[in-house]
């Protein structure tokens, strides 16, 4: 089968890259025609448009920064829908809103293709490797479809029911990392205020009950000073902000996920709208003239090739 793949940015380009090492046929599109480069020179593809490339393919993928960008991507001049007809199937890959994948998926069905949505969690340095999550929304039909594909781009994959549950799950799975991300920041600031060696404070943690995958991961690029996670303060923004609006759209009076969208609001205040999202941590360094880096700390390595079997569907309800 022909795939299509539309957004090359830090995922996109990571996922797309499997898909091309693994040998499939690949067309690809990108706003910035340099970030396609490097999948043209192995090989890839080109499409003038959303719409040439449906054409072209069996499969699209999209991977894009927000909701916005895939309705253009999707009903703008020349998009995907124009396209779409009986055997397409259009796969978002984004972290996105679930009742704008509905809206989409609607769409799609209504000219004979099937959607489905797979977004990824686990990290963007594990795209690259094949070793993400994916949360699969879609009918049985359209999963068992694409799951060959699935398994080329992610080790763990879970069919989580109908469109809307994958977008749904992986928005709060993203709230959950991020309350990680500014906990972490809190302890490590703490106790090197208390006068606890960083390196040492670091292995307590992933040792104990207080371990995280953002302990593990985050902290590792926060104490070697490169605060570099491939995610940015905007998208932080963009996924709790999705949380919230669900936690509202169901009656669910939150009171922590209000605090942590005033703290990443005032992190892009002051470092920039697309900070790295570790960089939260300055907030308090500056507060505290504390420095909450270890010298010599190792760089955050990408996992290895998953040895085979080299996925797993996970039945549902075990994630």
């Amino acid at each position: 089968m022909k795939i299509g793949f539309i957004g090359l940015g830090n995922v996109g380009a990571k996922l797309a890259g499997s898909l091309l090492r693994n040998g499939h046929d690949l067309t690809v599109r990108d706003l910035d025609r340099k970030a396609a480069e490097p999948f043209l020179a192995r090989g890839a593809k080109w499409a003038d448009s959303p719409k040439a490339m449906m054409a072209a393919c069996d499969i699209v993928i999209t991977c894009l920064p927000s909701p916005q960008a895939c309705a253009a991507v999707m009903e703008g001049e020349d998009g995907l829908i124009e396209a779409v007809g009986p055997g397409k199937i259009w796969a978002e890959m984004s972290t996105t809103d679930a009742g704008e994948i509905k809206r989409l998926a609607a769409k799609v069905g209504e000219k004979g293709g099937k959607a489905i949505e797979c977004p990824v969690s686990g990290g963007c340095h594990r795209a690259a490797t094949g070793n993400i999550s994916i949360f699969a929304g879609c009918d049985r039909e359209t999963f068992e479809t694409m799951l060959p594909f699935l398994k080329t781009l992610g080790r763990r994959i879970l069919h989580t029911g109908p469109i809307g549950s994958a977008s749904i799950l992986k928005v709060m799975t993203n709230y959950l990392a991020t309350a990680n991300l500014l906990t972490l920041c809190e302890a490590m600031v703490t106790m090197k205020a208390a006068g606890l060696d960083l390196a040492t404070t670091w292995e307590a943690i992933v040792i104990s009950s207080g371990n995280s995958f953002v302990a593990e991961t985050e902290g590792q690029v926060i104490l070697n000073g490169s605060r570099d996670i491939e995610f940015t303060m905007d998208l932080v923004l963009k996924d709790i902000g999705l949380f919230q609006k669900i936690a509202e759209d169901n009656a669910v009076p939150l009171e922590i996920s209000p605090l942590m969208i005033d703290i990443f609001r005032d992190g892009q205040k002051r470092y920039g709208v697309r900070a790295n999202s570790d960089d939260i941590i300055r907030r308090l360094e500056d507060a505290t003239g504390l420095d909450i880096t270890a010298p010599g700390f190792p760089a955050l390595m990408e996992d290895d090739e998953p040895e085979e079997p080299g996925y797993e569907v996970v039945p549902r309800g075990r994630a």
